[in-house]
């Protein structure tokens, strides 16, 4: 039996060997290349998608292609999905991703990340004359979120007993229902609440955040210099109004300050 443990093992060390394994990518060798190779989504927008010609754009894009400016080198965007994206990484098929990657420690172990560069936010979002401020603010009120969503947990738990919860299957439904005047208040990310104002420009307003989470650039771990500038990127996009211009084109507002600061209110899944 003791062989056969020993057999096992080895077998086990063997295959670990042989395994690939993640290389840093250099900042020369992209420069050498003269091509930033870039994974991105395009099943989620506005930060990912694909246009009528078939060309990936949205927030993500033009922060890579002005990275790819910024490094001086062309740009080739990969298309990647949530699963594969850090596996794509990994294994050296794109050089970064551009991915509306959220930070979070468990994926900090497996991937560098950059300073943020956006972010997602979950808000009490509705009619401008609503006065609520908080949690406590939505006693007696009817709000409005997505069944057994984000912004549902988000709502159950800050909400008194007093407040009245409908829920609803989709995010179209529940927008559907604020602007018809069904219910004055929604939970809702900040990439809807865009959209919604560009729909019924000043009839709506942010009341209060839920919870949010940054997104980073990501790099193999051990790409220090690549890393390096890449934070100067965005340090630079972020002061020349780069970054501003970039998030009011597709989410109609400026970077978020809990993006320039690094920090959210919670990790969202």
């Amino acid at each position: 039996m003791k062989f056969f443990h020993t057999l096992a093992a080895a077998a086990i060390a063997a295959t670990a060997l042989l395994a690939p394994q993640a290389q840093a990518t250099t900042l020369k060798q992209i420069e050498a290349n003269g091509v930033l190779k870039v994974g991105m989504l395009v099943d989620f927008p506005p930060f990912g998608t694909m246009s009528t010609t078939g060309t990936p754009e949205g927030y993500d894009a033009d922060t890579a292609k002005a990275l790819a400016k910024y490094l001086g080198t062309k740009i080739q965007i990969v298309p990647v999905t949530g699963p594969n994206r850090i596996p794509y990484l990994l294994s050296g098929q794109v050089d970064v991703l551009v991915a509306s990657l959220g930070i979070t420690p468990a994926r900090a172990e497996r991937v560098d990340f950059s300073n943020p560069y956006a972010g997602i936010e979950i808000m009490v979002y509705g009619k401008k004359d609503e006065d609520v401020k908080d949690g406590a603010g939505l006693a007696d009120k009817t709000i409005g979120v997505v069944r057994a969503s984000t912004q549902d947990a988000g709502v159950t738990k800050v909400a008194p007993a007093s407040a009245t919860i409908r829920r609803f299957d989709d995010d179209a439904a529940a927008v559907q229902a604020l602007l018809s005047g069904q219910v004055p208040l929604i939970g809702v990310s900040n990439v809807i609440a865009a959209q919604i104002n560009k729909a019924a420009p000043g009839r709506f307003d942010e009341k209060f955040s839920l919870s949010s989470q940054v997104q980073g650039v990501a790099v193999v771990p051990g790409s220090d210099a690549l890393l390096a500038k890449i934070n100067a990127f965005v340090a630079d996009a972020m002061k020349d109004g780069t970054m501003d211009k970039i998030s009011e084109q597709w989410l109609g507002t400026k970077v978020p300050d809990f993006v320039r600061t690094g920090t959210a209110k919670a990790a969202l899944k």
